[in-house]
């Protein structure tokens, strides 16, 4: 007859190494779970960061659009010519004597020397645009003054050796009419004070569309 024989149950010190194996184990799995959490995220917050400060790449029409503003720039900006006396019957007596005549109107008297709207200023004689109420600023002169034109292209310099002294001339660069001076001692960032005669500029608000004048008109026929 067979007797079964009886199992050795394992001893104390053996459990207590199994279970010490297995809590290692644990704390493994644990570990690499945690450690795989936080690369996840982090990797999450800087691919998040990154889409935030990165520009989407510029489109067909604003890269056209920015090549047609730098080339604007540096386009010669085409010649309005018209006989002296068709332009007396385009200006007044006061703008023609100024535009045409390179006269200067009295301190403080000007239309816009204290004008504080919002706007464009244009070339009284082409209706060119010539300055931005960006660009104006108070300068105590008593005439409307400028540190910028709104494109270098609209306004050209000419020497004047006029009243035994030398000055720089700014003149429109489509129809060579006298604008003013310019000098030297303006606000940043240019360092330029545009002194423009209100009798040569014509103040467009903001929100009033554009008309072409008499004279864009003329130049078109």
């Amino acid at each position: 007859m067979l007797f079964p024989q009886n199992k050795r149950k394992p001893g104390v010190p053996c459990l207590r190494r199994r279970k010490k194996d297995a809590e290692e184990l644990m704390n493994k799995k644990a570990k690499s779970i945690l450690n795989w959490t936080l690369g996840s995220t982090a990797l999450a917050a800087i691919i998040t960061i990154s889409l935030m400060h990165s520009k989407p790449p510029a489109t067909a029409n604003e890269t056209n659009k920015t090549k047609a503003a730098e080339t604007a720039k540096d386009t010669p900006t085409p010649k309005i010519v018209k006989p002296e006396s068709e332009w007396k019957q385009l200006l007044t007596k006061e703008q023609y004597r100024i535009v045409r005549k390179k006269g200067t109107e009295r301190a403080f008297t000007g239309l816009y020397w204290n004008n504080k709207e919002k706007g464009t200023y244009h070339c009284i004689a082409c209706d060119l645009p010539l300055f931005s109420s960006e660009t104006k600023y108070e300068s105590g002169t008593g005439w409307p003054s400028y540190w910028q034109p709104i494109q270098k292209n609209h306004v050209g310099e000419k020497p004047d050796r006029s009243f035994f002294t030398i000055r720089t001339e700014v003149v429109c660069n489509r129809c060579d009419g006298h604008l003013g001076h310019v000098f030297k001692d303006g606000p940043p960032p240019t360092g330029l004070r545009y002194c423009i005669n209100s009798a040569a500029l014509k103040f467009r608000k903001k929100t009033e569309p554009a008309k072409p004048s008499k004279t864009q008109q003329n130049a078109q026929n």
